[in-house]
């Protein structure tokens, strides 16, 4: 079963400024989740790992949980 993107059916975009939302991306250890997992499109996928790269520079979110 392919799961649907998040972004696309919430008509949303993955944003540093939204860092609340973005640990359900990020596995228990800290990594970022790949697309088979959290099912989300790869224009998405590289969006979202990009902001949380600028998050974790930021220090919004921790490298390491």
């Amino acid at each position: 079963m392919k799961l649907k993107c998040w972004f696309c059916e919430n008509k949303q975009e993955p944003d540093y400024q939204e860092f609340d939302m973005l640990p359900k991306f990020i596995s228990d250890r800290g990594k970022i989740m790949s697309r088979e997992k959290s099912g989300v499109c790869s224009r998405h996928q590289r969006r979202l790992a990009k902001a949380i790269k600028y998050d974790r520079h930021l220090a919004l979110l921790p490298f390491v949980s």
